[in-house]
């Protein structure tokens, strides 16, 4: 596995030690502010992984998988990082704290509108990632070099669509309480 690859899924620990850290301090340790700090720094992650991403590539390296996948990382990180935080912090105040109601689960069209808004937030992440990657293919201006990033993008936008198809079914089909 190569250094980029090594750095994503050091970055994916890091946002979520982040995370675990600044739930801990703002509800165990009662440091509310600390803890709200902590948890702004999940986009400085996204951002050394960006710097380690672009230093990599313009030492000439050329661009792989896990670049690619560095970028899509960061577009889904910015796009569903609030609301992954939001999950967190209601999981770890209901299982961990034992406080607050059961995070509740949604069925027909409240869930139908959930996983909407959640594909609306992949159409985002899809916009950043692929943003990062149509400008590195330009930067590059080689083919041959950045042909793993396009490869990348092609199979994204197959996800996003899918993700649309699986979005609208819930409408047409809504999930039901038995379902589960």
């Amino acid at each position: 596995m190569n250094f980029v690859a090594w750095m994503i899924v050091a970055c994916e620990v890091a946002f979520w030690v982040v995370i675990g850290l600044g739930l801990v301090t703002r509800y165990v340790l009662r440091l509310n502010k600390i803890g709200l700090f902590l948890l702004a720094l999940t986009p400085v992650v996204d951002l050394i992984l960006l710097v380690i991403t672009i230093i990599d590539l313009y030492h000439g390296a050329t661009a792989t998988t896990p670049h690619a996948i560095a970028a899509v990382y960061i577009g889904v990180s910015l796009a569903f990082g609030k609301s992954m935080i939001k999950w967190a912090d209601e999981y770890f105040q209901y299982y961990i704290l034992k406080q607050g109601s059961k995070p509740a689960k949604r069925y027909g069209t409240e869930h139908a509108i959930h996983y909407f808004k959640s594909f609306l937030r992949h159409v985002l992440a899809f916009g950043i990632g692929a943003g990062l990657l149509a400008a590195t293919i330009y930067l590059l201006d080689n083919p041959a070099q950045s042909e793993a990033l396009s490869k990348v993008l092609k199979l994204w936008a197959i996800v996003l669509g899918i993700d649309f198809l699986i979005a609208v079914t819930y409408f047409i089909w809504p999930k039901n309480e038995t379902a589960t």
